[in-house]
């Protein structure tokens, strides 16, 4: 259906022009009947009718996008979120089909992300609690001895399904928009020592064996940051690292400090095959490692949840060129550098 009054960027002035446009038609019409000496009675009806049939034909374009948004909104309301809505008009109906198009698109978008959560989860839960659960058959039925190696074996399960839900945890709150955070003066090589020592036992239990190098110049420099969220972001650092890194690869944990700028680094670098440059900012969604669904054993979290805590200090957290390794083939780099504010 064509739309004439398009081109008219007020709903007002379209009400306007079909007013006049009603008025000019009978006006014009019952003149000519006049003129043509026919019968009142024979010409008004028909002047009417005109009338009521070129409002008819204006209006129609007008209305055309509200019908088409009642009938999206009723099929999005049954889980449909793939309606768009046909705006051609420059007017405020114009501007309410193309926000509510925007809306539906986000929607839709959510709808998809919300599934993918719910099939990542069942997945990531499954794992564990499957070996979890064979670990403990094996032990009920006596087909394993409850010595400390199969009693391991069930504590780094459940170690992995407590991480996993560590993460989702902190989805919700990423989700919820929680932003406290409690500052205090760190001391850098204390504070990544530790956090390197509990990621090295976290790899051995993966039979993952890398070397750890710590690098703080000055050794004595400190930072302003939450202890337990930075703690939660280096170890997710070295986590992906570790994961990541060839067997007997080296994960480089280097800090520094940029007194101009008055911000502290920390850059984080293993010997893995890196991310392309082109997958460098999608390594931070969900569930994502370099625009590929994690297939490392990861819950594919930890870079998002790591993101979001960096965010809580008005940092940045990307991925660099590494300037001592060079850069791969299509741009690849495994250095990601977290930067923060030091108050």
């Amino acid at each position: 259906m064509n739309r004439p009054l398009d081109r008219l960027g007020s709903f007002k002035v379209k009400l306007g022009v079909i007013v006049v446009a009603a008025v000019t038609l009978t006006a014009a019409l019952t003149w000519l009947s006049a003129s043509a000496a026919l019968n009142p009675f024979l010409a008004i009806p028909v002047a009417i009718i005109a009338a009521l049939v070129l409002t008819q034909v204006l209006a129609h374009g007008m209305t055309s996008p509200l019908r088409q948004m009642t009938r999206a909104a009723q099929a999005m309301s049954e889980g449909d979120y793939g309606q768009r809505i046909d705006a051609t008009s420059h007017d405020e109906v114009g501007e309410l089909a193309r926000a509510f198009t925007s809306m539906a698109a986000e929607l839709q978008e959510t709808d998809l992300l919300r599934r993918e959560l719910v099939a990542n989860v069942s997945h990531e839960l499954r794992t564990p609690v499957a070996g979890l659960r064979a670990q403990l058959e094996n032990l009920v039925d006596g087909v394993t001895e409850p010595d400390p190696a199969a009693l391991e074996v069930a504590l780094t399960e459940t170690e992995r399904l407590s991480h996993l839900v560590d993460h989702l945890l902190d989805l919700s709150r990423l989700d919820a928009g929680v932003s406290e955070i409690t500052t205090e003066r760190i001391e850098l090589t204390p504070f990544l020592h530790e956090v390197a020592d509990a990621a090295a036992l976290g790899a051995r239990a993966r039979s993952r064996e890398v070397r750890w190098v710590i690098d703080v110049e000055p050794p004595q420099l400190t930072f302003e940051a939450d202890a337990a969220r930075m703690h939660q972001v280096i170890a997710n650092l070295l986590d992906n690292a570790s994961r990541h890194s060839p067997p007997g690869g080296r994960v480089r944990v280097r800090a520094r400090a940029d007194e101009k700028a008055g911000t502290v680094m920390i850059e984080v670098s293993d010997e893995g095959p890196g991310i392309p440059l082109s997958e460098r900012e999608l390594v931070f969604e969900r569930f994502q490692r370099g625009g590929r669904s994690d297939t490392t054993g990861g819950t594919g979290l930890g870079l998002a949840i790591a993101r979001w805590a960096v965010n809580l200090h008005g940092g940045t957290i990307e991925v660099v060129d590494d300037p001592s390794a060079g850069t791969g083939a299509g741009g690849s780099s495994s250095l990601i550098r977290v930067t923060l504010p030091d108050a």
